[in-house]
């Protein structure tokens, strides 16, 4: 991708990015905790069309992988064996190898992909396509695209429920999340939420979802059995990526105009700490073990490292040009 290319994009990448809370849902190692040895970060840089690999023990790029046109966001397999991202200039899903760091296979989807997550069993990979209002439905299996799913407008955000049966579709130009039955492809239902709903995410409880809302600068809180939004917490300018740790206790929020990410307290559903990062931070990954969140800083070329047991930056990692989604797994 061009730098003027990059540049008309970047109204774009604000509404694009988001962030995944990626391993086994279960209680978190004890707060302030190294990562343990072996966990990656993986960052898609837009402007570099590469995915930058960081080792989170030490701190470091460890590989530079080429993708796709306009990579704008990451996922991990269950196992951690793939890596998906989604090039939003290519209209394709790069599938990497996790262990060779290269590019296997290159997926045609639907019109600006954004988002992407994967299924709990990971056999399959969900695809928000922006441009075409639907979700593009993967097979790990064949690598093609098995169902396209109509939804609202302008999906962004996508999150998929601990038992693989419902999906979670964040509209930005809805204002809504659409509920999608995974074992038929159909929506069942559209719940109204904030002002351009651009990220999403699961509780590990399954009941609860966060949604960042970018024009309201707030995030909707969600009872899924209920099927309403049930309360709406005020956080930074311009919310983003999002997520949440692995007990429940925090979710955390990109804030792109404030350059900052907000703490937010489950219990009392509040902000209760503000962390100054990068410029211009979009996308955000809870580590599996809850003890580091991950923010890409997209006007500073960086990944700010916060420390959840202080609510700190604690390292900034220089990676690709661009910095978006964010996706971290242990290998």
């Amino acid at each position: 991708m061009t730098s003027d290319q990059g540049r008309g994009r970047r109204a774009a990448v604000v509404l694009c990015v988001a962030a995944a809370c990626l391993g086994p849902v279960g209680p978190g190692s004890p707060a302030g905790a190294s990562p343990r040895p072996g966990a990656l970060v993986y960052v898609a840089d837009l402007h570099s069309d590469t995915v930058s690999v960081v080792d989170a023990g030490s701190g470091t790029v460890v590989d530079r992988v080429p993708v796709g046109d306009g990579p704008d966001s990451v996922a991990v397999a269950p196992d951690g064996s793939r890596v998906y991202v989604t090039d939003s200039a290519a209209d394709t899903v790069s599938v990497i190898d996790a262990r060779t760091r290269r590019v296997v296979a290159t997926v045609p989807v639907g019109d600006e992909p954004s988002r992407v997550t994967v299924s709990p069993d990971g056999r399959n990979v969900y695809v928000a396509d922006v441009g075409s209002d639907e979700v593009s439905v993967i097979s790990t299996r064949t690598l093609a695209v098995t169902d396209t799913i109509a939804v609202g407008d302008a999906p962004l955000g996508v999150a998929v429920s601990p038992d693989g049966c419902a999906l979670y579709v964040a509209n930005a130009g809805s204002g809504t999340v659409s509920v999608v039955r995974t074992a038929t492809g159909t929506v069942t239902g559209s719940i109204p939420v904030g002002g351009g709903p651009t990220a999403l995410v699961l509780g590990p409880d399954g009941r609860h979802l966060y949604v960042s809302n970018l024009t309201s600068d707030d995030v909707s809180v969600v009872d899924v059995h209920a099927g309403a939004e049930t309360d709406r917490i005020p956080v930074g300018d311009q919310p983003a990526g999002i997520g949440v740790r692995p007990d429940g206790r925090e979710v955390y929020v990109a804030d792109i105009g404030s350059d900052t990410v907000s703490v937010i307290s489950t219990r009392a559903r509040a902000v209760t700490d503000t962390v100054a990062v990068g410029d211009g931070p979009n996308g955000l990954a809870v580590a599996p073990d809850g003890s580091r969140v991950y923010v890409s800083d997209f006007d500073s070329d960086a990944l700010s490292v916060i420390d959840t047991a202080t609510a700190r930056v604690t390292d900034t990692v220089a990676v690709g040009d661009g910095p978006t989604g964010v996706a971290v797994a242990q290998t």
